[in-house]
């Protein structure tokens, strides 16, 4: 017995004419509180107001950035204000002597400690023009290279 399995499940059903249930609330709650405004502060008063409110129910209905209800970025965007952020900034040092670049030199070409710091960020780095670094990198540190001898 084969069984139809349903497809298009994240497409919502069009129940009031093109617009979907949650389309309507938008409209007809930005609709009413428009209404709400305009009874309140009378239409001179009330104009920007009401503008606002009518712009930001058209938003939520209409304006769909990267295919998505407007109201899930809104949501994203409330969450990463209001939840707690992490920084994390880990000291590097840039400078060495050329002392030291001559013996990370000689003692990468042997393998060891040396070359696991050098690999893992925590020993010391070169700094200077990029064109010395790609060229000092390829040199020294690749790792194929040493470890195949």
């Amino acid at each position: 017995m084969q069984f139809k399995v349903p497809q298009f499940l994240e497409v919502e059903d069009k129940i009031f004419g093109p617009f979907t249930f949650r389309e309507f609330v938008y409209l007809a709650g930005g609709a009413g509180m428009c209404f709400v405004v305009y009874k309140l502060l009378g239409l001179i008063w009330g104009l920007i107001p009401i503008l606002a409110i009518a712009g930001f129910a058209a938003t939520l209905t209409f304006y769909r950035p990267n295919n998505k209800p407007f109201i899930e970025m809104l949501e994203a965007g409330f969450k990463y204000f209001l939840q707690s952020k992490l920084y994390i900034w880990k000291r590097r040092k840039n400078k060495i002597k050329a002392e030291e670049k001559t013996s990370v030199v000689q003692n990468s070409n042997t393998g060891g400690q040396e070359m696991e710091n050098i690999m893992s960020g925590y020993g010391p780095r070169l700094s200077g023009g990029k064109l010395r670094d790609l060229a000092w990198s390829l040199d020294v540190l690749d790792l194929s290279k040493h470890q195949n001898e």
